[in-house]
């Protein structure tokens, strides 16, 4: 039996309130469910405004309008990421420097990070791979000491904190994903943008209406509303909300249960781990687990492939993550690497993502775990 890398979770309720969206006859964006939905957030992720977005990536870019980003500004932040992270701030005219990584946590290495500080950079932007913080109090300390905007990627981080605090509330913005590989979807696409710097919530309400204040006419402060500013369409449908509302009603016990597979995993393969032949994920103690990705990494890229192919054979769809963006062909055009890549290419190369998602059976995880191990017990090239 197959074994898929993800199925975007469901928790039974879903058209329920998609059908409350279709009887209340408002499908475009900011409808009651989208209200619902930013309000639920704002209050579980103590944050000071929250705006539903069709995507993580549309986040980013308003992100990248909020902080005035100009031609000629530079944006700090890891080589391993998605390319959205990067392509916000391109596409306003920025120049991104790419700082090396922390290999236990495969988050940026915040020592580094002054380093490569000019009087150019306008923002940092950390990435909580896997869910897991960025060492956020280092982060806001430079920040603070430079007079930078720190913008908080936490695609991958809903259900993750930093010492209590909800990751993507700690910078001046965050954002989050709702794609269906994440840990809760809004019907396969989707995202927020997290205003934690209250500066910043009138303007970003008008960004995200094509440039237009309209927020403020449907509030009742003006009798029409008209263009003041750049914007874009940044606005989910009300279907995206109502799907959303669902899982968001449930995000406890989805977490428990991809914590629950996540520690699975990780007991099952541990012997592995102690022998010396791959090494597991680490969570600092300051940090929670969200369960989104479970990985190992082998010793080589070498191994990477044969076991790849070997757990292919065997009906198990596991797949690596990033080519490193600094190494790419826009990443060399539109960036630069501050100091050495020590770790990001290696580690990059070492990583494998096992099956990992909102009720993925017992039975499963331990096919998986027991093809990892035969792979080692009888691989040539591990001897």
């Amino acid at each position: 039996m197959n074994v898929p890398f993800n199925i975007p979770p469901q928790v039974g309720c879903e058209l329920d309130y998609i059908k409350e969206a279709l009887n209340s006859n408002v499908l475009s964006g900011n409808g009651p469910l989208c209200i619902k939905s930013q309000k639920w957030l704002e209050v579980n992720l103590d944050s000071k405004k929250v705006l539903l977005t069709p995507s993580c990536t549309a986040a980013l870019e308003m992100s990248a309008l909020l902080i005035d980003t100009q031609p000629g500004d530079e944006i700090i932040m890891p080589s391993y990421t998605f390319v959205s992270t990067a392509n916000a701030f391109v596409l306003r005219g920025a120049k991104i420097v790419f700082v090396d990584i922390c290999p236990v946590t495969m988050n940026i290495n915040t020592t580094l990070i002054e380093a490569a500080i000019s009087p150019k950079t306008k923002a940092i932007v950390p990435v909580h791979y896997a869910g897991v913080a960025c060492d956020m109090d280092k982060i806001m300390a430079l920040a603070t000491q430079y007079n930078l905007f720190v913008i908080e990627d936490a695609a991958q981080a809903i259900g993750s904190f930093y010492k209590g605090k909800a990751l993507g509330t700690i910078g001046h913005l965050g954002t989050l994903s709702f794609h269906e590989t994440k840990n809760i979807t809004s019907g396969g696409e989707g995202g927020a943008l997290l205003i934690n710097d209250g500066k910043f919530i009138d303007r970003a309400e008008i960004i995200r209406e094509k440039g237009t204040n309209r927020c403020k006419f449907l509030r009742g402060d003006i009798d029409k509303y008209s263009w003041v500013d750049l914007g874009s369409s940044y606005l989910p449908s009300e279907i995206q909300a109502a799907y959303l509302y669902a899982q968001l009603l449930n995000l406890k016990d989805i977490t428990a249960d991809r914590v629950k597979s996540w520690n699975s995993y990780y007991e099952k393969l541990s012997n592995l781990a102690l022998s010396g032949l791959l090494e597991l994920p680490q969570v600092p103690s300051d940090r929670n687990n969200n369960g989104h990705i479970f990985y190992v990494k082998v010793k080589s890229l070498t191994i990477r492939s044969q076991l790849l192919e070997h757990l292919c054979q065997k009906d198990v769809s596991a797949v690596f993550h990033y080519v490193p963006l600094h190494s790419s062909e826009a990443g060399i055009k539109y960036g630069r690497f501050s100091g050495e890549d020590i770790f990001t290419t290696i580690e990059s190369e070492r990583i494998i993502r096992l099956p990992l998602y909102y009720g993925i059976s017992t039975e499963d995880i331990i096919k998986v775990s027991n093809e990892i191990i035969s792979f080692y017990m009888h691989s040539p090239v591990t001897q």
